[in-house]
């Protein structure tokens, strides 16, 4: 590395140990003299003086270049051991003894299929020491090779509630096609004919495909060169584990978010209650007002009818007014009754449209919001 640039990396990590929450924002120039934050950033994680717990970050940013130092995952961290692939199957898991029942159940070359159940054999022993379990998927068959990355697992582990399936692939060599003189001829003679480019053969490499749950290391794992799949299968069972526990911690997460819904609904509904019996009160107190207000100017008034009445010679005419004023005095005395001795209301059983107006964005059927 360069002095100039291992003088720039050890400048930038020394600002990143002193930075708030390791994370430092600079400006992004252009021109020729226009700091390259990405070449600082790559320099300082060659330059081996970043702690191993951690990892360096650039990236553009609505902000400009953010650069951060990470904490490396525990789970990366860990020293994996992988299982010991067996020489030939001696006491198959039932999934194993399924799939040896059927000629080519993964579409498998013979000398392959071999191979891949006892890897597949060391996984499912790995995984259910961990206390995972392993079933069965399709034995129908492979579908061609054109689409077999889409086809079913073959067999799937369960991790914490998790289903994890897994998909058994051969790998395809690939190799430049050469043309047969028929399909030159087919060519020439037809516009719609295509040659292919290149011919697949199966190869001796096998692939392991994962779906279901939240993936952390990888979705695939396949033989390298310099690293066959036997080797990566403590990968395989710790990504299994790994995706379960993501399950469990978004199930619980998820768990308890409901809880923090239902207190807030139940809050809520409460609060509402009590609006309402006071809308409902504050109303009544109004009527109230009302019927104090009625019978102060009914007793003005019958009281003059009263004195009208007592010049009124005796005749038909008195007796009515009499009689009116009878039944005036018992309504009068009803409401003074009424205006002069308030109660406080109870509010009647409410219904779920009663309480509506006062739950604002909240259902009064449940602990959900509009």
């Amino acid at each position: 590395m360069p002095k100039a640039l291992a003088n720039y990396a050890d400048q930038l990590l020394d600002e990143l140990a002193v930075a708030n929450d390791g994370c430092l924002i600079k400006p992004i120039e252009s021109g020729p003299h226009a700091v390259n934050w990405a070449s600082r950033v790559n320099a300082a994680r060659k330059s081996g003086k970043i702690p191993h717990t951690q990892e360096i970050h650039g990236y553009r940013t609505h902000r400009g270049y953010e650069i951060k130092l990470i904490d490396i995952p525990a789970w990366r961290l860990a020293e994996l051991t992988p299982p010991p692939v067996p020489a030939r199957l001696t006491k198959p898991h039932a999934v194993v003894a399924a799939l040896q029942k059927q000629p080519q159940p993964m579409g498998l070359t013979r000398p392959l299929q071999g191979r891949a159940l006892r890897i597949i054999q060391t996984l499912i022993a790995a995984t259910t020491a961990q206390g995972h379990k392993a079933s069965l998927g399709t034995t129908e068959g492979a579908p061609p090779p054109h689409r077999r990355r889409k086809a079913p697992p073959h067999f799937s582990i369960t991790a914490q509630g998790e289903r994890v399936g897994l998909l058994v692939l051969q790998e395809q060599d690939r190799s430049e096609h050469v043309p047969t003189d028929k399909e030159l001829a087919d060519a020439k003679k037809y516009s719609w004919m295509r040659i292919p480019r290149f011919d697949y053969t199966p190869s001796s490499r096998l692939r392991f495909i994962l779906r279901g749950g939240s993936p952390h290391r990888a979705s695939e794992w396949a033989d390298l060169p310099d690293r066959p799949l036997d080797e990566q299968l403590a990968e395989i069972a710790q990504e299994v584990g790994l995706r379960g526990e993501a399950s469990e911690r978004k199930r619980l997460a998820d768990q308890q978010a409901r809880e923090v819904q239902q207190k807030r609904w139940e809050a809520a509904l409460q609060e509402a209650h009590a609006a309402y019996a006071h809308a409902y009160r504050v109303k009544h107190l109004g009527e109230q007002a009302d019927t104090w207000y009625q019978a102060s100017r009914l007793t003005e008034y019958v009281a003059a009818v009263g004195v009208h009445a007592t010049s009124l010679p005796p005749g038909q005419e008195r007796t009515e007014v009499e009689a009116w004023l009878a039944f005036a005095d018992a309504h009068l005395q009803n409401l003074t009754e009424s205006a002069s001795a308030p109660k406080l209301p109870t509010p009647p059983k409410l219904s779920g449209d009663d309480l509506k107006p006062f739950l604002c964005h909240w259902s009064p059927y449940g602990p959900r919001s509009y």
